[in-house]
């Protein structure tokens, strides 16, 4: 598991073999077991001392410890490819997060991106057809893996559920502990439904899509991906339509629970990347 030091980007990488944190623990506990038997209290002294750190080596070396910096760097190359493949196919839509029936397998994470900005909302049986046959270069939209797609499975793993058997009030109730004690990624986070707006379209060249809907606010002060979040911001299929794994993630995660269609609605960051306010709008779909 992928573990974020916030105070520095100077991360440890724990080398020490399983064998030797053993061995340190048994030593502990053999030193203990000799001031049991000659009533002596410099081996017990002696086995705390080798019983706390054997305890400490064998539970920090299950850690993977990297440079954020790092891992801006190989997310920031991902998302400049996924930008310039929708670009050259010439696709201008926004992302659309999808719920769980809109694929074959209900666990995975998908989006659909129309090639038109005026694009609509796909049909269940639509998308489920993309995810079996390939999609050709005139296809009205395409599905995609998107950024935050391992990140959300990596959540419901941490959380032991799945999204699709939670709703709106469990995401507020579990996410920000999630993120900020769990992962350690961030060090503040609030995700909650937005004040009532009026219906308004997809796009503002989009009528298509003029429906009921709902929005989500999330907001998330976050070291980790924020030099991903400023690049994001210079790539304009991505920032504006997908996301960054974050913001792309808690989309995934919106459509999982809500089991509605899910868009990024609007999306600000911070001049130095540590902050993200988005709005997510829940979709209504044509009645069938």
């Amino acid at each position: 598991m992928l573990r974020i030091n916030l105070p520095s980007q100077k991360k440890t990488k724990i080398t020490m073999p399983r064998t030797l944190a053993v061995t340190i623990l048994l030593l502990g506990l053999i030193a203990f077991t000799l001031a049991i038997v000659y009533a002596s209290s410099v081996p017990a002294f002696i086995g705390l001392g080798l019983t706390f750190w054997g305890i400490i080596l064998l539970y920090v070396q299950n850690e993977a410890y990297t440079k954020d910096i790092i891992l801006d760097a190989t997310t920031t190359s991902l998302l400049t490819t996924l930008d310039q493949t929708l670009q050259e196919l010439e696709y201008r839509g926004k992302a659309i997060y999808l719920p769980p029936k809109y694929l074959n397998n209900p666990e995975d994470a998908k989006a659909y991106i129309p090639k038109q900005k005026t694009g609509k909302l796909p049909t269940p049986e639509q998308t489920q057809s993309l995810e079996t046959q390939p999609s050709s270069r005139n296809a009205q939209g395409m599905l995609i893996t998107p950024p935050g797609a391992e990140l959300t499975r990596l959540a419901e793993q941490t959380l032991g559920t799945l999204f699709t058997k939670t709703n709106l009030e469990y995401l507020q109730q579990n996410l920000p502990k999630l993120f900020i004690e769990d992962f350690e990624i961030a060090t503040d986070f609030e995700i909650r439904p937005s004040q009532d707006k009026p219906p308004k379209t997809l796009d503002s060249s989009t009528d298509q899509i003029e429906q009921k809907h709902d929005t989500i606010y999330f907001k998330i002060t976050a070291p980790a991906y924020r030099n991903t979040r400023k690049q994001a911001q210079q790539l304009p299929r991505i920032h504006a339509n997908i996301g960054c794994p974050l913001t792309s993630a808690i989309a995934c995660m919106i459509a999982k629970a809500t089991g509605k269609p899910t868009i990024l609605d609007t999306q600000q960051t911070s001049e130095d990347g540590q902050t993200t306010e988005t709005e997510y709008r829940l979709l209504e779909e044509e009645p069938t």
